[in-house]
């Protein structure tokens, strides 16, 4: 296939879907023909969201509540990302290398101009975990230094950290935090009291990945610079999910799933790095001496598909079509309709703070004399309903992460198929 019949094969692909599409289209249109509709509004504008809906492709034979795990991805991103793969095929060499490897620019670009941020500072990677391990790893650090984080940060980042104490004899100190949380002046207090004279680095999640609370990451970070400590902010869940600027966070580090909130490619995700701090970061895999100013040093993984990336592009538009500040208000929206229910229950505990400063898309429960791996087993079984159980050394809960395709009634059959199920147990 010469670059002629691609395009050619590309225009039919786009004529096929323009149908599937253009619901979608007006959808949209509506929010420009509205600019004195605000996004709360526009939360609980139905005939908006279902257009939102028409173009993702799930299986509306179950129900997930698990979106916090990996999304899928719309139409567009599905059909750009088997247009990538076709094209790359006929080749791959002159297609794949010399053709469709560049376009990364584009996607390190839009995701730069989302992030605020000098796209020499976005390397474009494969998942959170890659992005915050490439910091993790390759931050230096000697015997004896000390790496502050919390005990509900993400299990694979604290893994990385208990590697580097058994390899490095760093010693790491978790900080614990009630849940649901008080405040964002009591998470801000315990990082400050935690720090000591042989702190040098902090890892905090913007949002976590349990009960989805939102810390005051502006607030370390500045804290920590005070006392020339680098921050690394897992920002896995937070990217597309609400509103925000990394330029603005002040942070040194700086690691994004695209798949999960972006809606991008299942396997893409981006790291940011804080220009002054690029050269004195090692690459994860090995890179030369003359790319050590290069964001790019930390893309040397060997051959990958370009095509995956290259979706990313329109991902990002996806989500610019919607609207942050309105994808949050409807994420927001659909978790208080199922929690402010279920808190009713004697035998549920909200686990999340629903303050818009303090959460978002993310909720958590846990239950009262109940077993909850029961609940989410009987969930799964006999309603199909997904969720997450995510038991910790503090407490235990059941994650429930509905998404922009999600409608309201299957919200409220998920709370329904709880209150029966609880009746059970």
């Amino acid at each position: 296939m010469n670059r002629r019949s691609f395009f050619h094969s590309s225009a039919r692909v786009a004529a096929a879907s323009a149908v599937a599409s253009q619901l979608t289209v007006r959808g949209f249109a509506a929010v420009a023909s509205n600019p004195g509709k605000t996004a709360i509004e526009f939360a609980t504008d139905e005939d908006f969201w279902s257009q939102v809906r028409n173009e993702f492709t799930t299986d509306r034979t179950v129900i997930n509540m698990n979106n916090g795990y990996a999304s899928p991805a719309p139409r567009t991103v599905q059909e750009a990302l088997r247009r990538y793969t076709d094209f790359t095929n006929q080749g791959p060499y002159h297609t794949m290398v010399q053709q469709l490897e560049p376009k990364v620019e584009a996607a390190r670009r839009m995701i730069a101009e989302a992030a605020g941020c000098d796209p020499e500072e976005i390397a474009i990677t494969r998942n959170s975990s890659e992005s915050l391990e490439i910091a993790q790893l390759g931050i230096n650090l000697k015997a004896g230094d000390e790496v502050l984080t919390t005990n509900q940060d993400y299990p694979r980042m604290l893994t990385t950290f208990q590697q580097r104490v058994r390899r490095d004899g760093i010693k790491l100190k978790q900080i614990s935090f009630p849940v649901p949380v008080v405040s964002m002046d009591d998470l801000y207090n315990r990082f400050e009291a935690a720090i000591t004279p042989a702190t040098k680095l902090i890892l905090l999640c913007h949002i976590t990945n349990r009960t989805g609370q939102i810390f005051p990451v502006r607030r370390i970070c500045d804290m920590a610079h005070a006392r020339g400590i680098p921050v690394i902010v897992d920002g896995a869940h937070a990217f597309n999910q609400f509103p925000f600027k990394i330029s603005d966070l002040n942070c040194d580090y700086y690691g994004v799933s695209l798949h999960k909130w972006t809606f991008a490619p299942m396997g893409t995700g981006f790291l940011y790095v804080k220009k002054s701090r690029i050269k004195e970061t090692w690459a994860l895999m090995a890179s030369s001496e003359r790319q050590d100013d290069d964001i790019r040093k930390f893309e040397e993984v060997g051959t990958h598909p370009s095509a995956i990336h290259d979706g990313i592009c329109e991902a990002i538009t996806f989500n610019q079509n919607i609207g942050i500040e309105r994808k949050a208000a409807r994420l927001r929206y659909l978790r208080d309709r199922w929690a402010n229910r279920l808190a009713q229950n004697p035998k549920v505990k909200i686990l999340h703070n629903p303050s818009p400063e303090m959460s978002c898309g993310i909720g958590m429960f846990g239950l009262v004399g109940a077993d909850g791996q029961k609940l989410v087993n009987a969930l799964q079984s006999k309603h199909g309903i997904y969720t997450a159980y995510v038991p910790h050394a503090e407490y235990i809960g059941i994650r429930i992460t509905p998404s922009v395709y999600s409608t309201l009634s299957e919200v409220d059959y998920f709370a329904t198929a709880v209150e029966k199920e609880l009746k059970l147990l």
